[in-house]
């Protein structure tokens, strides 16, 4: 546990990049091997991850991402990008998938498959996005923890347009969403303003509380 510790108090969201280091192809998969198996609910995995390298894409992601230097110094731009909507194909597929693999159909399984094809149903595709996005959020929580005990900073990013993000890779013919980006590489400390400030955090008391 210590480990993880003095891991997450190394991070942080790094605002200038190297744009002369690279994350080794070794160090990627890691990270993104993590992400493949962050949990998701009912093991939906609501999304995709795009690993943009192409220098012409990202210049165009920047200039849509409030010009952020981090989204083209960066090794790897990453962006989860979750489904529009939770349809029963996407749900069949999901369970199909686990049978196939497990090899076996539970009787259990299925029955809550039936269940989850009238919960999606019922809920509506902005719902179902909605969900998605969440889901997304749990498998960038995970890429960044993979990416501190990698020795490789990360920067997550909200701030972009995602409709245009959505157009310059072509993600809406996918029926995809962007919902959050991930800059990864290595920091450069001169030009960095945040790379020696203390990091703040609320005390425990004021964040957490047992309930026995």
């Amino acid at each position: 546990m210590t480990d993880v510790i003095d891991k997450l108090n190394w991070r942080y969201a790094t605002k200038k990049f190297d744009p002369a280091k690279t994350v080794s192809d070794e160090k990627l998969e890691h990270i993104l091997e993590a992400i493949r198996l962050a949990p998701t609910s009912s093991g939906l995995q609501p999304f995709e991850v795009f690993v943009v390298t192409n220098p012409d894409l990202r210049a165009k992601i920047q200039a849509v991402g409030w010009n952020q230097g981090q989204i083209t110094e960066s090794s790897h731009l990453l962006v989860f990008a979750a489904w529009d909507d939770i349809t029963a194909d996407r749900v069949n597929m999901m369970f199909d998938l686990t049978n196939e693999q497990r090899g076996f159909i539970n009787e259990g399984w299925e029955a809550y498959r039936k269940q989850l094809l009238g919960i999606v149903a019922a809920r509506g595709q902005q719902a179902n996005f909605d969900s998605a996005a969440r889901q997304a959020y749990i498998a960038l929580g995970v890429a960044m923890v993979a990416a501190a005990f990698e020795g490789v900073d990360a920067t997550p990013m909200e701030g972009f347009d995602p409709a245009a993000v959505d157009q310059i890779l072509s993600l809406k013919e996918r029926k995809l969403r962007s919902v959050v980006m991930l800059p990864i590489g290595y920091r450069q400390p001169e030009g960095d303003w945040l790379v020696n400030l203390k990091k703040v955090r609320r005390s425990r008391p004021n964040l957490i509380t047992e309930i026995a």
